[in-house]
């Protein structure tokens, strides 16, 4: 009597076996055991960042660099702080800098001042756009 639709449950086995194409293989290629994150753990980082007091200040630099213009370049013209070396800060070792400031720092990605990944972040001494040239 029910003979028919047991047959097409039986068709409904394999989905996608996903040989080849998986998620699994191909996107751990750097073999660091990365435990989730994309970035190896480090314990300095060498820094840069323009630090502007006011928020249109920081929205002017942010649009230079989305115009293609340097972070170097961009820092010297904007920055507020006495790190007139381009925003260069140098070499900083975890627990050196401010809280926010070293968190969104440490889970940047190393640039290039020409080609800058850079993020935003707001701390008592007032905006910063950081970029991170180095890791170790």
């Amino acid at each position: 009597m029910g003979g028919k639709s047991k047959a097409t449950n039986s068709n409904k086995t394999g989905e996608d076996k996903g040989k080849g194409k998986g998620k699994a293989g191909a996107s751990k290629g750097d073999g660091d055991e990365g435990g989730g994150g994309k970035l190896k753990p480090a314990t300095s980082i060498n820094v840069r960042h323009i630090l502007c007091e006011k928020h249109s200040k920081k929205e002017e630099a942010l649009g230079k660099l989305q115009e293609g213009a340097k972070f170097d370049d961009v820092a010297r013209e904007f920055s507020e702080d006495k790190a007139r070396q381009g925003g260069s800060l140098g070499w900083k070792i975890r627990g050196s800098l401010d809280a926010a400031f070293e968190k969104a720092a440490y889970d940047l990605e190393p640039s290039t001042t020409g080609n800058p990944k850079y993020v935003e972040v707001k701390t008592g001494f007032g905006y910063h756009i950081i970029m991170v040239e180095g890791r170790k």
